[in-house]
């Protein structure tokens, strides 16, 4: 198959359910779709199947950073760190306009010990990565990179580098990654049931959630990737603790940063932060433990408003920030191992677990920057019962390198980067594709209007929270969930879509109810207008 999923394409499932497979991966989250990039370009036959959208779960609900983790040193997890250290610089290298340095800035009021604390940490952040920086800045010079942090009491800070991504979109290129492979990938298909044959896991029933059409698949190996759904399908494996992690979208006027903030929350002094995402300023993160169950998206509660306002107001208090600035909120439940002890929910352990039996091997915990790392530990598990696949399983670049796409009319190179990060090698059929007026940004964002075509041709698209909230970031980055914006959305994706008038109506209702419930503030009432 191609690097794209062309509209119609879902009419192959029949096929592709006849053939036999290699390794079939439940799962399409960063973890499933990581496995199925090493899988088919190590030469194996690979299948992914996801039973809502790519990157629905926690893969497009995440912080959006692609670190370390400085706070796993103070745990005392210093392999976990040090692997994640290394793959964010793996990322950086391979991933330019899609995996981006962010630094990160943290003011200090006197607090000594801390500091010392802070500096040891980063001593080993830096030889982890291979590099030596000044970290210690002191209140003069700190003023000077990130001024609305200043406050009469502070005596310098700390600053040190990291990087973000757009996590769903990360998803995205590596499937699109490992269908350059021969890799398979299929979204709204749901793994029902295992299959069994002579005391082993032999595929996995599955059911199209879009026509309620069921097949079943034959594999050698079936593995389970589902993140915080892992175990579903009755692995056995170690308990998860899900631990919702909810987060704020304000527009960069109302917060202007150049540096990302990181602070210590006045009231238990776990750390929070702000930070430049999309063209708006996201701030997160809570940590909590989630006790709504997993067959609802999630999210935020009055009480992580609540606490994520108190750090904003404590932090920025020159700036009045109020819940009139919030342009929206999201979600995600993150996979976390359950220890068996009492541990607060930001003291649990994120490091990733894999276990196998007959015909089956299941991934449980592991977190976003770490996704090469744990594909390689699963198929090495894999390995032994997959007899004749002989592959070293050595890492290798995460993405072969493209160009930089060049465009009907003249773009500076941020945007062009930007679109190479994010589709690879089709970002220059996207701008192919592209309206004269559709290279434009659109207002609040990043997002080039061609983008949403793009996605709507190209991209696998069911639904149109998919295209709003995933494949752009539309309904996060815009009041109302980019509602202003529906007439010419509908425009441009409509035909691409092939939907009709009635279609395309249930659907703005069903992006309204999602975005209502999940994305805007606890207990909003406003209804959303349509405007086409």
């Amino acid at each position: 198959m191609s690097a794209l999923w062309p509209r119609g394409w879902r009419a192959a499932l029949p096929e592709l359910a006849a053939r036999e497979w290699d390794i079939l991966v439940i799962g399409g989250g960063i973890t499933g779709a990581g496995i199925l990039l090493e899988a088919s370009r190590r030469g194996l036959r690979a299948l992914l199947v996801e039973g809502r959208d790519f990157a629905w779960g926690t893969s497009s609900r995440s912080s959006k950073l692609v670190h370390g983790g400085l706070r796993y040193l103070a745990q005392g997890h210093l392999k976990l760190t040090r692997e994640a250290v290394r793959e964010r610089e793996a990322l950086l290298r391979d991933a330019p306009g899609l995996v981006e340095p962010q630094g990160f800035a943290f003011p200090d009021h006197g607090n000594k010990r801390k500091r010392r604390t802070m500096l040891a940490g980063l001593a080993l952040y830096d030889l982890f990565a291979g590099r030596r920086e000044r970290h210690w800045r002191n209140a003069p010079d700190f003023a000077m990179l990130a001024p609305n942090a200043v406050s009469p009491q502070l005596a310098g800070g700390i600053v040190y580098l990291d990087a973000k991504t757009d996590d769903a979109r990360l998803v995205l290129r590596t499937l699109a990654e490992a269908r350059r492979h021969g890799g398979v990938a299929i979204n709204y298909v749901q793994a029902e049931a295992l299959l069994s044959e002579a005391g082993r896991v032999a595929g996995a029933r599955l059911r199209d959630m879009e026509e309620g059409v069921q097949m079943e698949v034959r594999a050698r190996l079936v593995i389970d990737a589902g993140g915080a759904w892992s175990g579903t399908l009755g692995a056995d494996g170690p308990r998860l603790r899900p631990l919702r992690g909810s987060h704020l979208i304000l527009p960069a006027w109302r917060l202007p940063l150049a540096q990302a903030i990181s602070l210590m929350h006045p009231h238990d002094g776990r750390p929070v932060f702000a930070f430049p995402w999309e063209g708006a300023t996201l701030v997160g993160t809570t940590d909590v433990d989630h006790a709504d169950g997993l067959t609802k998206e999630a999210a935020i509660t009055r009480a992580e408003l609540d606490y994520l306002m108190a750090a904003l107001r404590t932090q920025f208090p020159q700036l009045d920030l109020r819940e009139a600035d919030i342009v929206a909120t999201y979600a995600g439940v993150r996979p976390v191992i359950a220890s068996g002890d009492a541990h607060a929910p930001s003291q649990a352990g994120r490091e990733h677990a894999v276990f196998a039996k007959p015909g089956l091997v299941s991934v449980a915990g592991g977190k976003l920057t770490t996704f090469r790392a744990i594909a390689l530990d699963v198929l090495r598990v894999a390995k032994s019962q997959l007899p004749g696949w002989t592959d070293t399983l050595a890492p290798c670049r995460i993405y072969e390198p493209v160009p930089l796409p060049t465009a009907p009319r003249r773009l500076p190179a941020p945007p062009l980067r930007r679109l190479s990060g994010r589709h690879g090698a089709q970002a220059q059929a996207l701008l192919d594709a592209a309206q004269p007026d559709e290279l434009e940004v659109i207002p609040g964002t990043e997002t080039l209007w061609a983008e949403l075509r793009w996605a709507a041709r190209a991209e696998a698209i069911a639904h149109l929270d998919d295209l709003l909230l995933r494949r752009t970031r539309i309904g996060l980055l815009l009041r109302r969930g980019g509602i202003e914006h529906l007439a010419r959305i509908r425009a441009i994706c409509q035909p691409e879509l092939g939907w009709n008038d009635a279609r395309w109506e249930e659907e703005f209702a069903a992006y309204e109810t999602t975005w209502m419930n999940h994305y805007s503030l606890p207990q909003a009432q406003t209804h959303m207008e349509p405007r086409a």
